[in-house]
């Protein structure tokens, strides 16, 4: 049955107009996406002052409360310390920290800025790190420096084969020796320069974090301490210890280590 009326005639196929029924729905206001985050500009609680963009703030309250951000572990977090680290810098500052941010390994921390006041206050808690942490760490770095994986993994039975030069100098009780070593790991997992595999928790993955934290100066100042160390036999006074954000305050014998903070 033909239904063409004569307003349809001599039309092209291809301009079919839109069903009267549809005809209002370009009038309609648009949808918003759902599940978009927060406004930047929209207050976050009641009371709300902050001069900074929401992801600026949530960047600020990581590099606070974290050891480092990392662009593996934490790739949205790493991507805003990026974008606002000009203004996160700032306040900083205010706070008498520094922004750290190695590219090579995509890792940022803080750190205590250094000065003479009266009226300052340190925001950073401080790491106290034992003798055999301080040596552990000292070996995994230079491990990871030398090695062109990306991914470092050791054996605990490695790691223990890491303190050879030490048994014979000074550890004589081996059971000692061997728990000394343990804790030294098990330190290095709660600061997380050592990753456990869930498979196998006698093997560990050397997070890269350690490569930006142990410079340079830093490796060479515990290299000769540690050489200090084991040459003459004796454990070294208690550390002074090392700043963190999320560290804690805790007394152990250790490598003297007034030098940068890691």
């Amino acid at each position: 049955m033909n239904t063409e009326t004569d307003s349809d005639k001599g039309r092209d196929p291809g301009d079919a107009r839109p069903s009267e029924d549809y005809a209002g729905f370009d009038a309609l206001p648009a949808v918003e996406k759902a599940g978009l985050e927060q406004s930047a500009d929209a207050p976050r609680f009641d009371g709300d002052v902050s001069a900074l963009p929401d992801r600026a703030c949530w960047a600020l309250q990581n590099l606070l409360t974290r050891r480092y951000v990392s662009g593996d572990r934490q790739p949205q977090l790493w991507a805003w310390v990026l974008e606002y680290q000009d203004a996160l810098r700032v306040r900083l500052s205010e706070l008498d920290l520094r922004l750290r941010i190695v590219d090579e390994v995509e890792v940022a921390y803080v750190e205590q800025a250094g000065y003479d006041s009266r009226w300052g206050r340190k925001i950073l808690k401080r790491e106290t790190i034992h003798t055999y942490d301080a040596i552990l760490a000292l070996h995994l770095a230079k491990h990871a420096r030398a090695s062109r994986d990306e991914h470092v993994i050791i054996t605990r039975e490695e790691i223990h084969e890491l303190f050879a030069g030490v048994t014979n100098t000074i550890d004589r009780d081996l059971a000692l020796f061997d728990k000394r070593i343990g804790r030294a790991i098990d330190k290095l997992e709660e600061i997380e320069f050592l990753r456990k595999h869930r498979d196998d928790p006698d093997t560990f993955t050397v997070s890269p974090v350690i490569s930006a934290v142990m410079t340079a100066s830093v490796i060479t100042d515990l290299q000769r301490q540690f050489e200090q160390f084991v040459g003459s036999g004796d454990v070294p006074p208690d550390p002074a210890g090392r700043e963190s954000a999320a560290g804690r305050d805790e007394d152990h014998d250790g490598i003297d280590d007034e030098g940068d903070d890691w």
